[in-house]
């Protein structure tokens, strides 16, 4: 779509509605920047624009007769796609897209696309770290925190995008054509966006929507859904697995990450030669991996890169060891599976921080993941009667309830004793105690660090 002076409305003033904005304004298009808030204050908005931008921003109702004006709308992430002011710009005929589709369009050279519930941001950190030890040109976007449509307007033909991709982030693909895509995982999640569990698998699923013959997708061989949907696909497909021994694929063989075309096997490295422990993160290393091979990348590159790498913050990330209790915040852990990972990352007894938004998830296999290992569950935010109810009706009656996260932690430390480990892994979203969990993580970190 040529969008050189067509009107155009950014639906969302945040980093993601920010970096539309300003990949249009290079585009030479007529922008608005549109804010639901009516809260939000014009003056902050501009001042994260780029300077001297001239975009006429909105806050509070959307007039009617600018709705009629409109040949594009870009929807933010965090805006969902069925809303009546969306639905009311569907029926009018206006083109809805998401910053993805936008920066797709503005963008150049190859893709690489990752999403699924859990492991996006470290198999994305990792693949990208393998493609920048094997090209010059190499942009690590999307839902990792770097905005795709900042980096857009930078891409040569050489480029190479590794990019994180939300189910949000692929509700509004059209052309969206990742060279090689990857889902990792599909477990319940976002259920309140998406309604339905058939819905959200539905929406990951069309990361391969536009992808051809020649290219490639890798899928997890572990998860039913997605072994019975690569039998669909008219691309390559690869699967990897942590359970299976594959004739065509990457898989775990003991304590070996081996890779077999269908004839020859390759060991690709050892569990052990990794700085990522669990082994979730053993399938995180496999997806880079096949992904990086079927992009062409050699696997000596791929086997240096990945012995090196070291875990993502957040994201089961050691922090210290004080009077012999280890502390690991896993802030990332925003859902019950990502959350079951944290605690079988755990090989001594564990202390548990849980609880915070409610995603309309259930708890069951995450207390029943705790198989011994969590001695006291220290919970906060607005999941925690939600969450000790469910525990109690699992039998596991060692919770503790405060207020706040400073309570939580102190709690823990209290309660600990030499050999423990204390984990920050809620099962639940940040929001209503921090913005997101990289605040919460950091100040779960900031309160450890003080107890040296």
């Amino acid at each position: 779509m040529e969008l050189k002076e067509k009107k155009v409305l950014v639906f969302g003033a945040g980093i993601s509605g920010i970096g539309a904005a300003g990949l249009l304004l290079s585009a030479g298009a007529d922008v608005v920047l549109y804010e639901g808030n009516a809260e939000k204050k014009e003056e902050d908005i501009r001042a994260a624009l780029p300077c001297g931008a001239e975009i006429r921003i909105v806050i509070g109702e959307l007039p009617e007769e600018l709705m009629g004006q409109l040949d594009l709308t870009i929807l933010s992430p965090g805006v969902p796609t069925d809303l009546p002011i969306v639905n009311k710009m569907r029926e009018q005929g206006i083109r809805i897209w998401g910053e993805v589709e936008l920066a797709w369009e503005c963008g150049k050279g190859d893709v690489l696309a990752i999403t699924g519930t859990n492991g996006k941001t470290t198999t994305t950190s990792l693949l990208g770290e393998i493609m920048k030890a094997w090209k010059e040109e190499v942009y690590v976007v999307g839902n990792i925190g770097n905005p795709y449509t900042e980096a857009a307007p930078k891409m040569t033909e050489k480029a190479v995008t590794v990019a994180e991709i939300s189910s949000f982030q692929l509700e509004t693909i059209e052309t969206f054509a990742p060279k090689v895509s990857a889902i990792l995982n599909i477990t319940p999640d976002h259920l309140n966006r998406h309604h339905t569990m058939e819905e959200y698998i539905r929406v990951k699923e069309l990361i391969t929507k536009n992808q051809g013959g020649d290219d490639t997708c890798v899928l997890n061989y572990e998860d039913d859904i997605l072994r019975e949907f690569g039998k669909t696909l008219h691309t390559k497909v690869i699967y990897f697995s942590s359970l299976h021994t594959l004739e065509q694929g990457i898989y775990l063989d003991g304590e070996d990450i081996v890779f077999c075309d269908g004839s020859k096997k390759t060991v690709l490295c050892s569990v052990k030669e990794l700085n990522l422990p669990g082994r979730h993160n053993h399938e995180n290393v496999m997806a880079a991996a096949a992904m990086a091979m079927a992009y062409g990348v050699p696997l000596e590159v791929i086997r240096q890169v990945v012995k090196s790498f070291k875990a993502v913050e957040h994201r089961i990330e050691f922090v210290m060891e004080k009077n012999g209790v280890v502390y690991y915040n896993d802030s990332k852990g925003t859902n019950p599976d990502a959350a079951i990972k944290g605690i079988q990352a755990m090989d001594r007894p564990t202390l548990l921080i849980g609880g915070g938004y409610d995603k309309n998830s259930s708890y069951e296999e995450w207390i029943e993941s705790f198989d011994g290992k969590v001695k006291y569950l220290v919970l906060i935010g607005q999941t925690k009667e939600k969450i000790a109810e469910t525990a109690r009706k699992c039998g596991f009656h060692s919770i503790i309830m405060a207020e706040t996260l400073e309570e939580a932690v102190q709690i823990c430390v209290d309660k600990s004793e030499s050999g423990d480990a204390v984990l920050l892994s809620p099962a639940c979203a940040s929001w209503g105690m921090f913005p997101n969990y990289e605040v919460r993580g950091k100040r779960f970190k900031e309160l450890v660090n003080q107890l040296a």
